[in-house]
This record gives C-alpha cells, structure tokens and sequence, in this order.
C-alpha cells in the first residue's frame, strides 16, 4: 500500500467535515443570518479552498435545512417559518430533555466542573453585553451536556435537528429580557445538573427551548409587520 492510499481520501474527508463545520459556526454565531447570501468567493479565500469542497460542504448544509441553494443564485441561510419553527422546536425540546436525564445518570464530577466554568464565562460576556461570545458558550453547554449522555444515537438526531434551528436559537437571545430570563435558567439548569436531578433537569431544558420558540415567533412577527 502506498502513502497516497493511504492518506488521500482521509484528508479530503477532514477538509469536508472542517468546511462544513465552519460553515455551521458561522451561521450559529449569527454572522450570516435567516437570508443572508453566502459570499461563496470570500469564503474560498478565507479558507484556503476551491469553490468545489465549497459547494459540496454547502450542500451537506441544505440537507440538514440550514442553507437554500437556488439554480444561478448560489446559497443563502435559510429563512425561518413559523410553521417549520412549529415542528422543529418540540422534537428537539424532547431531545433535550432526554439528554439531560441521561447526562445525569453518565456526567462526571470533571465535566460537571467544565461547564461550571463555561457558564462563569458566559455570565460574564452577558454582563457585558457580548451577545456572540455568550451564544458561542451556551451552544457549547448544551453540546457539554449531549455529550456526557454517550448516546452516539441521541447525538446523531440531536446534532442533525439542531442545524435547521441554529439561526433561531441565536435570534431567541437578541431580546434583552429574554436574554436575562435566560441566564437565570441556565442557572437552575446548572444546579440541577450539579444535583444529578435528571427529571428536574429535563423539564428545565425543555421549558427553556419552548421560551426561545416563543421569543422567536416574537422576533419573527415583529420583522413580518416592519416589512409591511
């Protein structure tokens, strides 16, 4: 077996998934938003790339809901409707709570620490008004918490649904009153997960995507009657 056989499909398979990461991150950082076209040329500079792992990373990201490719358009983040936000939220809810009864039952003293410490930070970036950063660390205290389940199944479903709501999510934290609601949930969340109470806990996740759905709809009919 020669090197090439066996490095070449690896390292075009991390490129793929790097890219389309990226994108992802992008877009849940609210950098691109609901109707913003991709800037297909910038982003190949950016990253180095050809405009062919490009599309084809776009195109992982149109499966999954989060881009709308159009023929001699290019792509663009997908708008949110209500109706799909309808759909999405209260199977990712049940989702989220069942992580949460599981990384009950799984969670280790140390990882309980590290999201202690995620949540610290991000209280801090939200006393001062740090609208990203605050978003990147919340994602990543929930994405803590699906993984201390080690249910590779849950995660599967979980990581495939989130994508189609990333760009809600980031919207539901732009008021300021839902922004401060949201910090003292996660605090009861990150009592409870210190308890290892997982019925409590699951009921607190879930609560707490249904006020994002609720301050999404919100954002969402405030901008419909601004365009009318």
């Amino acid at each position: 077996m020669t090197l090439m056989d066996r490095t070449g499909p690896i390292t075009r398979r991390l490129l793929h998934d790097e890219l389309v990461d990226q994108l992802r991150r992008l877009i849940a950082n609210g950098d691109f938003v609901p109707g913003d076209k991709i800037p297909e040329r910038d982003l190949c500079a950016q990253f180095g790339v050809s405009r062919t792992p490009l599309r084809e990373a776009l195109k992982v990201l149109a499966s999954e809901g989060l881009v709308t490719l159009t023929p001699n358009r290019g792509a663009s983040v997908a708008m949110l409707t209500e109706a799909e936000l309808e759909e999405a939220f209260p199977v990712m809810g049940a989702l989220e709570a069942l992580s949460g009864e599981i990384a009950c039952k799984r969670i280790t003293d140390r990882e309980i620490a590290a999201i202690a410490a995620q949540h610290e930070k991000m209280v801090g970036h939200w006393k001062r008004g740090e609208l990203t950063p605050y978003f990147q660390l919340n994602r990543q205290i929930h994405e803590a918490i699906l993984d201390a389940t080690r249910n590779d199944t849950l995660k599967a479903h979980y990581r495939a649904l989130s994508g189609r709501i990333l760009g809600a999510r980031y919207i539901a934290n732009l008021s300021g009153d839902r922004w401060a609601r949201a910090v003292a949930e996660h605090e009861e969340i990150l009592d409870a997960l210190r308890r290892r109470d997982g019925p409590r806990l699951a009921g607190l996740l879930k609560a707490h995507l249904a006020g994002k759905l609720e301050t999404v709809k919100e954002q969402l009919d405030a901008e419909s009657c601004a365009r009318t």
